[in-house]
């Protein structure tokens, strides 16, 4: 079937809820994707931040092999190997004690507020504008964008407080009581790579230990290297009660989690939470070949480097299209002067894979393994195509 037939599939029968590029992609190898016409695309989006390895990557792909033929699924309700290993490598690297498999962003988020309300017994919880934690119920009222909110807004439940980003007295005005939880992005993505003075993060952490209040960090974009260091919290110092991820964590299979410290993980028990495929053997095998990869290789090495020069290359491009270009590691955000759609669609058509967020902003976040010559390629198509 050609390109037109397989989208004509999509449109009789699929539930229409996604815009999608007119592309059905085939294969890829590193940071170049190609669909079934055969034309290559550089992949500057790197399924929105997921595929940290790549695609094709030698040793992810032998680790989903060699798992899947000895077991695919088992449930929670029996322990595996590569489940057990994992926890075990991840909890050592970071300052928290205690993990939960999740199988996305959103249902790691949902189930974060919910351990922070069982062990606050509070109900509010404070996010921030143009956050996005996730399209669920619980986590789309967490989300700051007024227009995901409006269609669901009858069955959104109450107790979120949205507060302007990088904003501590908005933080400290919106506490109540009755608070919970504060949840915030180290970097926000959808929001458009915004990223937050030095200081703001700390703030955070100390209202939330003054007050008793669980402080969440939203790593599900920002996680596993993609800006500079394994998760993000890190370039500020913090030590969150709570950190989620998802995204690149599997680089490419669906999978995410709860990390948190034995305190505050000491709050749910047997029935309060669970999950049918959550940490799997198969995700957990592809779970630990990124990560062993991430650290083997060193590849936050290349992140920082290859990210800085990105950043540099881009702002020496002079356009009066340009807003401004802003990030950290390879999560980069060029902000345009007007709306950033149809520079989507020229550079799809010259060959490179981006999106835009928040209406003006192209937003890069490519494999983490992608060269410096990769990057010129790409800048040079963006320079000629601005």
């Amino acid at each position: 079937m050609n390109t037109q037939e397989l989208i004509k599939i999509e449109d009789d029968y699929f539930i229409n809820t996604f815009t999608r590029q007119p592309v059905v992609l085939d294969h890829g190898e590193g940071v170049k994707v190609t669909d079934i016409d055969g034309n290559e695309y550089l992949d500057m989006f790197a399924g929105i931040a997921v595929n940290a390895l790549g695609h094709n990557h030698p040793k992810l792909v032998k680790a989903i092999q060699e798992q899947a033929e000895k077991l695919i699924h088992i449930s929670s309700i029996y322990y595996n190997e590569p489940a057990l290993i994992y926890a075990k490598k991840l909890i050592e690297m970071t300052s928290f004690d205690r993990i939960f498999y999740a199988n996305s962003g959103a249902e790691a988020n949902e189930g974060a507020i919910k351990l922070a309300v069982k062990y606050t017994g509070k109900s509010e919880v404070i996010s921030t504008v143009e956050s996005f934690h996730g399209r669920t119920v619980v986590t789309l009222a967490a989300t700051g964008h007024e227009h995901y909110h409006e269609p669901f807004k009858a069955i959104l439940p109450k107790g979120f407080i949205n507060v302007p980003y990088n904003d501590i007295e908005a933080i400290k005005e919106a506490i109540t009581e009755n608070t919970a939880a504060i949840i915030v992005e180290p970097i926000q993505g959808e929001g458009g790579i915004n990223i937050p003075d030095m200081e703001y993060l700390k703030e955070i952490e100390k209202i939330c230990h003054e007050k008793g209040i669980v402080f969440i960090v939203d790593e599900v974009q920002t996680g596993f290297g993609r800006c500079g260091t394994l998760f993000a919290h890190e370039l500020f110092d913090v030590k969150p009660d709570i950190m989620t991820m998802a995204k690149g964590i599997g680089g490419g299979v669906p999978m995410g989690g709860i990390l948190a410290t034995e305190k505050v993980a000491s709050a749910f028990v047997p029935g309060d939470h669970g999950t049918t495929f959550g940490g799997g053997p198969l995700v957990c095998a592809a779970a630990n070949a990124v990560l062993d990869t991430i650290v083997d290789e060193n590849i936050l090495d290349n992140v920082n480097e290859v990210g800085d020069y990105f950043i540099s290359e881009l702002k020496k491009l002079d356009k009066d299209v340009i807003a401004e270009v802003r990030g950290k590691g390879l999560m980069v955000g060029l902000e345009l002067t007007k709306p950033g759609a149809e520079y989507v669609d020229k550079l799809r058509e010259a060959g490179f894979l981006i999106n835009c967020t928040a209406d003006k902003v192209l937003r890069f976040v490519p494999p983490l393994i992608i060269t410096k010559e990769e990057v010129d390629e790409f800048v040079k198509a963006l320079d000629e195509i601005l």
